[in-house]
């Protein structure tokens, strides 16, 4: 009985427009083939035929329609002759009198006319002749009507096409270009994303998991006399998973979940971004409670009255300011809330940040070891994976990779494993990965002259020699001279992750940077164009000591660095030429110093380089353990000093609970 209730509804066809047309086709058709008169359904005969049958005198009256068609009618006698009789059989015409038996088209008038006295003339005959109109006046007012029709029908048509059904292209929805563009995610729409998926962002999710439990229980809040935030503007690097949070939101909530981007509101058309904005919070306010999700809100939110070179644009400020009064202008009563998602805050108006509109500003930075093990984990859920393959090794050797980063990773590592034919994704597979993705694709095909070779492993030793003996150094993984993308080499380091920077950690590191231009010129005495993504880091990273953090003597505890993008384009410095000299020398000083440095360091340790060398011409890639067997071990490895403190730590404690017994005993 359950299944019989459970019957599926037969859908009835839906009306089209389409239809109407059609009937009108067919009934003026009918009316072209049935609505011509009764002659239509008459013998025909021909002009040949009917000469013969007046001068045999069996015709009684002519009838001429419409100066083209004659009808013919037969005397009661002729009706009886064998040669009517077979023509007309079943017809009907020939029992009632007052019908007429043929009918036939002749050309001209005239001639016909001619011909048919010539012929009543010879046999002196008395047939009639009669002159008819047949008017059929449907068809005459269907074809009167039908440009109208067609007209119609063709503007009909083109204005459905561009009223938005099916409309896609450059014309489409001219009728609702003033309606939003949101997408609705409700709870008819299957949004699988939840906080499940977001791994790491625990200070970001609950604060917007705040905002979701206000909009399922509003009462727990206004108990108490609190407001929900109307806004929270999520911002971060690129691919920090601020979209990925707005989808979990969209998934979590149970409510009306709009989204769009800042682009949806910008149009060729004036007034049209400031009336999708109001189509947007009326659809909104109509369902609430609700959730509004703007990505990229930087695209119309930006600052005002900044680049208005031609007033090109005054249409996206009036998008902001109709943006701001809906913002303001609701109540929190009303459960609107408004999510945003941009990596330029900088640009933003200052309107836009203000409390009331977006309260709260959530930072999503980049992910630390902890985060990024638990992004692994959930991106290496679809994956078959080496059992034992470790999460916490991963997270350790990608260091500054953002979520989007991470996923990445893990889906080439899955394609690497696919390529070599294998079952599972190993650990190497993961490595070669990074590599990928860090380094750019391998280019074993490249044709590199061993002269070049030669330059390349003692470039690349020069950094893995200098970054050995420096303790602030970043610690090496592994060198190699194989090409890789641009590169001719490559070396991977895996930097600390630390929040502060000291002038000796910067200056290490500009060391350890400069090491391959100074192995070129430690044992060839010359040098090359190698070196140049080594020179534009430490050319960042020296002006950035002198301009921006202030870590220079002379030019003293001075920042030109302007974090609100006020002079973004200015075309002015914020400093005298005076100044823009010392910083200059001061700069180019603090390089040059470092790269002495890195001269002294490898002439104090050429016989090691060129080992070192030696080894990675012949390997093409060499590890850490490599380095190790030249150099020993490394004077400050502050993993090994770290165990040693560990084991003295629980000596002492160790001893502590022997004196410890001893008092009790």
């Amino acid at each position: 009985m359950a299944k019989d209730s459970k019957k599926p509804d037969l859908k009835k066809p839906k009306f089209n427009s389409y239809w109407i047309y059609a009937a009108v086709i067919v009934v003026f058709i009918g009316l072209n083939l049935f609505g011509g008169g009764s002659w239509s359904q008459l013998n025909k005969t021909t002009q040949g035929e009917f000469e013969t049958f007046l001068r045999d005198g069996d015709v009684e009256k002519v009838e001429i329609v419409n100066r083209k068609i004659a009808k013919v009618y037969l005397s009661q006698e002729a009706k009886t002759k064998e040669i009517h009789r077979n023509k007309n059989k079943g017809s009907g015409f020939l029992s009632n009198g007052k019908e007429a038996s043929y009918q036939f088209e002749f050309g001209d008038l005239q001639n016909f006319e001619n011909s048919l006295n010539l012929i009543k003339s010879n046999n002196d005959l008395a047939t009639t002749v009669v002159y008819e109109t047949d008017n059929n006046v449907m068809s005459e007012i269907l074809i009167s009507l039908l440009p109208f029709v067609v007209i119609i029908g063709i503007w009909i048509f083109i204005m459905r096409r561009m009223s938005g059904g099916t409309g896609g292209g450059a014309g489409g929805q001219l009728f609702n270009i003033g309606k939003s563009k949101a997408k609705l995610f409700d709870q008819k729409t299957d949004v699988k994303t939840s906080f499940k998926d977001v791994a790491g962002l625990e200070g970001a999710k609950e604060e917007v998991q705040e905002i979701v439990d206000f909009l399922k229980k509003p009462e727990k809040y206004t108990a108490l006399g609190g407001k929900i935030p109307k806004g929270a503007l999520l911002v971060g690097l690129p691919g920090t998973g601020k979209t990925l949070l707005a989808k979990a939101v969209a998934g979590e909530a149970n409510v009306p979940f709009f989204s769009l981007s800042g682009s949806d509101f910008v149009e060729m058309f004036v007034g049209v971004g400031a009336s999708r904005v109001r189509d947007l919070f009326k659809q909104a306010k109509e369902k609430s409670p609700s959730i509004i999700f703007i990505d990229e809100i930087d695209a119309i939110g930006r600052a005002r009255g900044k680049n208005n070179m031609s007033g090109s644009n005054d249409e996206r400020e009036n998008t902001l300011n109709q943006l701001l009064t809906e913002m303001d202008g609701f109540g929190s009563d009303s459960n609107v809330i408004v999510l945003a998602a941009t990596n330029r805050a900088d640009v933003l108006d200052k309107a836009l940040m203000r409390a009331g509109r977006f309260d709260r500003q959530i930072y999503i930075d980049l992910p630390d070891v902890r985060e990024r093990k638990e992004i692994f984990e959930v991106h290496l859920r679809p994956l078959k994976v080496d059992q034992k393959l470790d999460t916490d090794f991963l997270s350790k050797q990608t260091p500054g990779f953002s979520g989007a980063d991470i996923a990445n990773v893990c889906n080439e590592a899955a394609l690497i494993a696919a390529r070599k034919d294998k079952e599972i994704v190993e650990k190497q597979d993961f490595l070669d990965a990074v590599d990928r993705i860090v380094g750019g694709l391998e280019k074993k095909n490249k044709i590199i002259t061993p002269k070049e070779k030669e330059a390349i492993a003692y470039h690349e030793a020069g950094h893995a020699t200098v970054s050995w003996m420096l303790e602030h150094a970043a610690p090496l993984v592994k060198v190699t001279i194989v090409p890789r993308g641009k590169s001719l080499g490559a070396a991977w380091y895996l930097p600390e992750e630390r929040q502060l920077v000291k002038p000796d950690q910067m200056l290490d590191e500009m060391c350890a940077t400069l090491g391959g231009r100074a192995a070129e010129h430690v044992i060839f005495n010359e040098i090359s164009t190698g070196a140049l993504n080594d020179l534009e880091k430490v050319t960042k990273q020296a002006r950035a000591m002198v301009t921006v953090y202030g870590l220079n003597e002379k030019v003293g505890n001075l920042t030109y660095y302007d974090s609100s993008g006020q002079n973004e384009y200015g075309f002015t410095k914020p400093y005298s030429e005076k100044t823009a000299e010392l910083i200059d020398e001061e700069i180019s000083k603090i390089i040059e110093e470092q790269y002495q440095r890195a001269i002294h360091l490898l002439i104090e340790h050429k016989d090691k380089l060129t080992d070192l060398a030696k080894v990675l011409l012949d390997k093409e890639v060499i590890f850490k353990d490599n380095l190790q067997k030249i150099f020993g071990d490394r004077p400050f490895d502050k993993s090994k000093s770290e165990a040693v403190t560990a084991e003295e730590n629980v000596e002492e404690k160790e001893s502590s609970a022997v004196e410890q017994e001893d008092t009790v005993e």
